[in-house]
């Protein structure tokens, strides 16, 4: 990728984004807008620098994001494989897999803290609400390998496994990335949930900020959450593009 593709990409979201910024700032400091509801942008960077604070519990929250976002791979796409082996496996499984989409997470988070413990409590909800689209996007791709490719495989007498990773697991991969595309931010979205039960990381900076009517230490701590989302999905598409930049239309027309 070119400068020139680098800057038609970086340019135009940049463009609403300094607008809204500009207008905020112009609208606090003129009283149009009450501080203590949308702080000034100037303080919200005055406490993304004095703030140390917060990035420390930035650190902590990635950190517990990626280790649940990990495991819903991991695991994900492992549970994916199986489901797609037979169809009584499916039809008797995925109905639980569905569950993991269906629950709040805010609702089941107290009592990770029972069943896991403290320590653990961050980890599990960003787990928890990263898997299903793993394991949904996986399974639609691994069951919809060319029918005239199996037919192929099976001509040659291959083995499954043979036929899973190299025809079945190759033919998933535009599917398999979508779906880490969207389970990476709700991993960080699970993490903080968690954090709010736990008082650890930008979650818990939040609830204090608020408490002491921080609103711009509020904002700030939903600026990194934001760009901490937005790093692992650039990670991911990254990882996408070489992975399947050599094979797959979507990923050579975006070179």
């Amino acid at each position: 990728m070119n400068a020139r593709r680098i800057l038609q990409n970086i340019v135009p979201p940049l463009v609403p984004l300094v607008l809204l910024v500009v207008v905020a700032e112009i609208a606090v400091r003129a009283g149009w807008v009450r501080s203590f509801l949308v702080p000034a942008p100037s303080s919200v960077l005055a406490s993304l620098l004095a703030e140390s604070d917060l990035w420390s519990a930035t650190l902590d929250t990635a950190t517990s994001a990626l280790i649940g976002f990990g495991m819903s791979v991991v695991i994900g796409i492992a549970m994916a494989i199986l489901l797609s082996s037979s169809n009584w496996i499916r039809r008797a499984f995925y109905p639980y897999a569905v569950f993991f989409q269906t629950v709040p997470i805010i609702a089941i988070a107290p009592l990770l803290v029972i069943w896991v413990g403290w320590d653990h409590t961050v980890v599990a909800s960003a787990f928890i609400v990263s898997i299903f689209p793993v394991i949904a996007n996986a399974l639609t791709g691994l069951l919809s390998t060319d029918p005239a490719l199996k037919d192929l495989f099976v001509l040659y007498r291959a083995s499954h496994a043979a036929t899973l990773f190299k025809l079945k697991l190759p033919f998933a991969l535009p599917h398999i990335f979508t779906g880490l595309r969207i389970a990476g931010g709700l991993a960080v979205i699970g993490a903080i949930v968690g954090e709010f039960i736990t008082s650890g990381g930008i979650g818990g900076s939040v609830i204090i900020s608020r408490q002491q009517n921080r609103v711009d230490k509020v904002f700030a701590g939903l600026i990194l959450a934001s760009l901490l989302g937005i790093v692992l999905f650039a990670v991911i598409n990254i990882v996408g593009g070489l992975v399947m930049r050599r094979w797959h239309p979507s990923e050579r027309e975006s070179q």
